[in-house]
C-alpha cells in the first residue's frame, strides 16, 4: 500500500529560481526510494519539504492517507539521518541512541532495552560506554543509524548518510545499511549524488534534474534503459550523438549509419543515440569484418581500470569511450575496427 504520496510539490527560494518544480511521487510501505542527482538538483529541498523543515509554495504531502502539511516536523513521527551524523560528542554511545526515547518520555527500563536492541541491530553491542570520539567513521555512522531507528519512525529520511566516509568504507556499509533497513521494515527516502550508493541501497531510484524527476524506476532499469540523455550522462555514459531516424531501426549519426535493435521509431524524427561503452568488440584493422555497425577509430587514450581497459577513440572527429575486458593493450595512435552490438544502442527522441 502507498504510505507516502507527494503531489505537485514546488519550492522557490528566489523569484526566478525554482528549486523543486511540480514533483509527484508515491512510496509504498517498506520501500526504499533514493533521490539521486547532482548538487543543486532539488533532492535535499524535496526531502526537507517531506520532513516539514521547508514549507512548499505549492503541492501536497500525504502520509498514511493524511495531509501532513499542517503537522509540525516533531509530530510527524519521522526519523532523520544526516551526512555529519550530528552525534552529541559529550554523550557516550548509549546516551546518543537513547536521546530520542528520553525526549519522548519513555521509562528507563524500556529505554535501556531499546538501546541494547538497536546496538545489536547495527553490530555495536558492547559499545554502550564508549565516547563518540573513540569511534571510527563507520562506527559513528552506525550509532547515528541506531539513534534514528530507536524511536521506531514510520518514515526514515537519510541525507547523504555515507557522504563523509571514504570510498572503501562506503562500499562496505552500503549493503549493511540496506540489510538493516529491510530487517526493520522501515520506509525510507534516501538522498545521494552517488549512483553506486543508490544502486546498492534502493528499491527504486528517482533521478532528479533541475527540480524535477527525470526518471523513476528500479536500479536495473535506470542503468540498462536510461530514459533521457541527462540520465545517461549522469550515469557516466559519454557516447551520445545527434541522430535522425531513417528506418525504424537505423539512425544516421556523425559517425555513420547505425543499426539499433531497440529502436522502433517513426522515420524522420531526430534525437540522440547512446552507444553503451560495453556494446563493442575491438580488433586491429582488417578487411574481413562484417559491415553491420562497423566503424574505424584511432586510439587517443587508454586507461587500465582493473576488470577492463577504458579506450578512447576518435571516430570521424567524434571522441567515444569504450570498455574492453581484454588483456591486450593497444598503443595510442593505433587504428581499430569497432563492431557495435545493435542491442547496445538506445535512441532518445528530441
Amino acid at each position: 500500500m502507498t504510505l507516502l504520496e507527494i503531489k505537485g510539490l514546488t519550492k522557490a527560494f528566489e523569484p526566478d529560481k525554482t528549486a523543486v518544480s511540480q514533483v509527484s511521487l508515491s512510496i509504498a510501505e517498506g520501500e526504499i526510494v533514493c533521490l539521486l542527482g547532482p548538487s543543486g538538483c532539488g533532492k535535499t529541498t524535496l526531502l526537507r519539504m517531506i520532513a516539514g523543515l521547508e514549507i512548499p509554495d505549492a503541492g501536497e504531502v500525504w502520509f498514511d492517507s493524511q495531509d501532513i502539511r499542517p503537522v509540525p516536523p516533531h509530530q510527524r513521527d519521522f526519523g532523520m539521518m544526516f551526512q555529519d551524523f550530528a552525534l552529541f560528542p559529550h554523550k557516550n554511545v548509549a546516551a546518543n541512541v537513547a536521546f530520542g526515547l528520553q525526549m519522548r518520555g519513555d521509562n528507563k527500563a524500556s529505554v535501556t532495552a531499546r538501546v541494547i536492541e538497536m546496538l545489536e541491530l547495527v553490530a555495536l553491542r558492547g559499545y554502550e560506554a564508549r565516547d563518540i570520539a573513540q569511534l571510527s567513521g563507520g562506527e559513528q555512522q552506525r550509532v547515528a543509524l541506531a539513534r534514528a531507528l530507536a524511536p521506531g519512525p514510520r518514515l526514515l529520511m537519510l541525507d547523504e548518510p555515507l557522504g563523509a566516509l571514504d570510498r572503501a568504507l562506503r562500499e562496505r556499509l552500503m549493503l549493511d545499511l540496506r540489510a538493516i533497513l529491510k530487517q526493520v521494515g522501515v520506509t525510507a527516502v534516501y538522498v545521494t549524488h552517488d549512483q553506486t550508493e543508490a544502486f546498492a541501497i534502493a528499491d527504486r531510484i528517482a533521478v532528479m534534474n533541475a527540480g524535477q524527476i527525470e526518471q523513476l524506476a528500479a536500479p536495473e532499469i535506470i542503468y540498462n534503459q536510461p530514459s533521457t540523455p541527462f540520465v545517461a550522462r549522469f550515469l557516466g555514459f559519454r557516447n551520445l550523438l545527434a541522430a535522425a531516424v531513417i528506418t525504424p531501426q537505423i539512425v544516421d549519426t556523425p559517425i555513420g549509419r547505425l543499426h539499433c535493435s531497440s529502436c522502433h521509431l517513426e522515420i524522420g524524427i531526430t534525437g540522440t543515440v547512446l552507444i553503451k561503452p560495453n556494446a563493442v568488440k575491438l580488433q586491429q584493422a582488417s578487411n574481413d569484418c562484417p559491415n553491420d555497425n562497423k566503424l574505424m577509430g584511432v586510439i587517443t587514450a587508454i586507461s587500465f581500470r582493473g576488470k577492463y581497459y577504458q579506450v578512447w577513440l576518435n571516430v570521424r572527429e567524434q571522441l567515444l569511450m569504450f570498455e574492453l575486458a581484454n588483456k591486450q593493450r593497444w598503443p595510442v595512435g593505433a587504428e581499430l575496427i569497432l563492431l557495435l552490438d545493435p542491442n547496445g544502442l538506445l535512441f532518445f527522441p528530441s
